[in-house]
């Protein structure tokens, strides 16, 4: 139905993406995006070893003959990641496409492209994207201030920041924040992007792992139900709207506060076990966008890239044709 860049050099029919999200993306769902013909990213960090993502990557294969990539996200950690590991694991496994995002991907560059693997870099700004393109990636996903997790501290919404962004790029740009639906992709290909990344609304949907408690908050909320942490210590992160968001917040507020005061509060561990698992949505981090204002029901990935997709050629086809014409 769309034809753009991004879906001629990633081999995908929908240009849309679901990226890397830690804990959701497993086989179970990048499966079913990449059957409903999106590009999905497993998250390699997800896996507890190397080893468990080689099993990882295998187990989606045998559930679709459809491309899918991993997401290597490269951040500080308090226990070292064996990136490089994770890395051969990712090449002998003979993924096509790779999502990096963090830290700079220079070091995992040349070996990826000696295996031929495609390189798609998530960034916050123009800058960091401009300087992937320099790098060599294949292509750019932008994300707006509107964005789950770390959205950077430039506080630009995707509106200014995607045209901004392919007005300098001469590879293909994926508008990720804020996206949930066929008018956001119709939104974002007259941007100038070639593709949309969804993250949230991929939360909300059948095959995610996730209990069933997250997905029904997500439909419930709203697009104010989410709150900015950890900008006092230049790591600003978008979280659900929660108590513990909300104690963090307090918290980090108060004079001299350093992370150490809310590292138990803000633990990956308890948001995974407690909120994501356990169903307790109240008891700890979990990451969600602005778009949750416009998900309002837990559908299939193949019913939300099918509606999405088809929304937005509606949109483009019929529905602003004739607004052009009543100008007239």
């Amino acid at each position: 139905m769309f034809t753009t860049s991004f879906t001629r050099i990633f081999d995908v029919e929908h240009p849309v993406v679901c990226g890397g999200m830690t804990a959701v993306g497993t086989a179970d769902l990048i499966a079913a995006v990449a059957n409903a013909g999106a590009l999905g990213f497993l998250s390699a960090l997800s896996q507890p070893t190397p080893e468990a993502l080689a099993e990882e990557i295998a187990r989606c294969r045998s559930m679709t003959d459809r491309p899918f990539g991993v997401n290597l996200t490269i951040l500080p950690t308090l226990k070292p990641v064996p990136y490089e590991d994770y890395r051969a694991a990712i090449i002998d496994s003979g993924v096509g496409v790779v999502e990096t995002a963090g830290s700079n991907p220079a070091p995992h560059l040349h070996a990826f492209a000696a295996a031929g693997i495609k390189v798609i870099h998530k960034a916050v700004s123009v800058r960091h994207a401009l300087k992937a393109e320099k790098l060599g990636v294949d292509a750019v996903s932008i994300d707006g201030f509107e964005c789950a997790g770390h959205p950077g501290n430039d506080d630009v919404p995707g509106l200014v920041l995607i045209p901004a962004a392919t007005r300098k790029l001469s590879i293909p740009v994926i508008a990720s924040g804020g996206f949930a639906d066929g008018a956001g992709l119709a939104a974002a290909l007259a941007l100038g992007a070639s593709a949309i990344n969804m993250g949230t609304r991929f939360v909300a949907s059948t095959e995610a792992t996730v209990h069933e408690n997250v997905k029904r908050q997500i439909t419930v909320n709203d697009e104010r139900s989410t709150q900015l942490v950890f900008r006092e210590f230049n790591n600003t992160a978008r979280v659900a709207r929660n108590s513990i968001s909300e104690r963090i917040s307090e918290i980090s507020a108060l004079p001299n506060a350093t992370f150490d005061d809310v590292a138990d509060l803000a633990s990956g561990v308890r948001g995974r076990q407690k909120v994501l698992a356990g169903g307790d949505v109240d008891a700890g981090l979990w990451w969600a966008g602005q778009s949750q204002g416009l998900i309002d029901e837990i559908l299939t990935c193949e019913e939300i890239v099918t509606s999405t997709v088809s929304q937005a050629h509606d949109l483009i086809v019929n529905r602003l044709p004739q607004l052009t014409g009543a100008i007239r």
